[in-house]
């Protein structure tokens, strides 16, 4: 635990040490104001909520989390200090992890930046915070999902441009597995089980299903299960890359 703690700590501390950080959570506190009060109709709407606000996150996602998730491994493997890394008397489970806690909590920081239109709604209105809590979270889960999908592309190439890509393109498949128009594609060729597994993919439907204040189990675990996955799919790419 203490070799994860030094890793978390100088991964977190790295993304402050150009503007990169700053500038990411700039844009990410902007296009969230603008999404919620303009794009979203915040005023014209007339209802005190943030059904706005969340509705974008999936999308404002796709791009500002491949943008902090590229960096995990493929710096190293260019650099050649993921030798090093390795060679350290750790495991390779506690800089997988180290790394990966790191930037969810730098998206934490950015979530929590938004909590001033949280504010807003509550002094213009009444609204659910039970619902908008459960919206904050869902949201963390959601960005903890998508991280952990770059995580594991960051692990597959040594240029952050291709990692960007094939994550940006992966969680975009997850986004899209509930759509209709996907659904309705697979519907008539495949049986009716694949089709509830493509739709229970989606990763709009169970951050949906918590943004409305509950909790459910089904939902965390969906969550839960994709991070350990695809964090374990990391680990498998990095032991393949290190063979070659």
């Amino acid at each position: 635990m203490s070799h994860l703690a030094v890793i978390f700590k100088r991964e977190f501390a790295s993304y402050f040490v150009t503007p990169v950080a700053y500038v990411f959570i700039l844009v990410f506190l902007v296009l969230s104001s603008a999404f919620t009060f303009y794009l979203g109709q915040f005023y014209e709407r007339g209802q005190a909520d943030l059904q706005p606000f969340f509705n974008f996150h999936p999308w404002l996602y796709l791009f500002l989390v491949p943008a902090v998730s590229m960096r995990l491994w493929s710096e190293e493997r260019k650099s050649g200090s993921i030798e090093l890394l390795l060679t350290l008397p750790i495991t390779l489970w506690e800089a997988i992890l180290g790394k990966f806690l790191a930037a969810w909590a730098f998206g934490g920081l950015a979530l929590i930046g938004t909590f001033p239109i949280w504010l807003t709604v509550a002094y213009l209105g009444e609204p659910d915070n039970g619902a908008i809590m459960g919206s904050y979270v869902g949201s963390w889960l959601m960005a903890g999902a998508f991280l952990a999908i770059g995580c594991c592309m960051s692990a597959l190439t040594k240029s952050q441009i291709i990692a960007f890509i094939l994550s940006g393109t992966t969680c975009l498949l997850f986004v899209l597995a509930g759509f209709p128009l996907v659904l309705n594609f697979f519907e008539g060729w495949v049986p009716v089980m694949m089709l509830d597994l493509i739709a229970g993919l989606s990763v709009i439907a169970h951050f949906t299903s918590i943004s409305k204040g509950v909790l459910a189990l089904t939902d965390l675990i969906y969550f839960v299960s994709m991070i350990i996955l695809w964090l374990f799919f990391t680990r498998l790419m990095l032991i393949i890359k290190s063979a070659d």
